[in-house]
């Protein structure tokens, strides 16, 4: 039953009372702060706060899906500096009571406690199938998924292994966040090379055929990723499913909507408006 709005209100408050805000769901990745794109890496962590300042309103939840550094390592008492509009930010939201997720990337695969500690963010390592409003999601950066790639997948398990972090921690940060930011800054331009803004075919789209890999096994409504580092919607081989790619913050600033009925690609602030296929 809706309640009646209190008396003396105005039209606008009064529609505002008795039909609230829906409640959407937000997915972004592949930010890649500490790097320069078509804005400087400072100008874009504004940018960000600006976004996260206009969905903050009708956020469900916020899924972050990784690489929003261009390099991260926790060493047991330091953390790499800046960032600290981001993090400001993202501690208004959650101390709001906003829920914010957050799966790492193959940038900064090395975040380990510092923001489920310090900002209630939960870090997950792996593609989560989550429920919402009753679809089947399945969400992750989308690093050393499918076919193929079998250098990258060989090195990922180096970084990964807890041996080879212990070590690289003992490492002091002026020569270690040195070494790192280097390999991030060669990764990340060798990803350019092969993907940016170069859609390969729905035949060997690789996240596409681990999508319609994973629907032979189980159903799911909608796979979202990043990584790919452009913006993809499209339509899986049982006709229904789709798969999401959420694009990058260097220059086209993409991401990605759910308000319960369906899912949309926007761009925030601006030109771009490309969505492949």
């Amino acid at each position: 039953m809706v309640q009646a709005p209190p008396p003396h209100t105005n039209q606008t408050a009064r529609l505002s009372y008795i039909c609230p805000m829906a409640k959407k769901t937000y997915f972004a990745s592949d930010f890649h702060l500490g790097a320069t794109g078509q804005l400087s890496s400072t100008e874009r962590e504004q940018k960000i706060v600006r976004w996260l300042d206009f969905v903050k309103d009708d956020a469900a939840h916020i899924y972050l899906l990784g690489d929003v550094f261009d390099f991260w390592f926790e060493y047991k008492q330091v953390i790499p500096k800046g960032y600290t509009r981001l993090f400001g930010k993202l501690a208004e939201l959650t101390d709001a009571g906003i829920p914010i997720t957050f799966f790492i990337g193959n940038h900064d695969m090395w975040m380990f406690r510092y923001f489920e500690e310090e900002l209630g963010i939960p870090i997950l390592r792996k593609p989560k199938s989550i429920d919402i409003s009753g679809k089947k999601f399945l969400i992750g950066h989308g690093d050393g998924l499918g076919p193929g790639d079998h250098g990258y997948k060989f090195i990922k398990k180096i970084f990964a292994n807890p041996t080879c972090q212990w070590f690289f921690a003992r490492i002091h940060p002026n020569l270690g966040v040195g070494i790192a930011s280097y390999w991030s800054r060669k990764s990340r331009a060798a990803q350019k090379y092969e993907s940016v803004n170069h859609w390969l075919g729905e035949d060997k789209e690789w996240l596409a055929q681990y999508a319609n890999q994973k629907l032979d096994e189980t159903f799911f409504d909608y796979f979202v990723f990043g990584h790919r580092h452009i913006p993809i919607d499209l339509t899986l081989n049982n006709g229904k499913s789709r798969y999401i790619n959420l694009g990058e913050w260097l220059s086209q600033y993409s991401y990605a909507v759910f308000d319960g009925k369906d899912i949309q690609i926007h761009f925030f602030e601006s030109d771009s408006r490309t969505i492949y296929p």
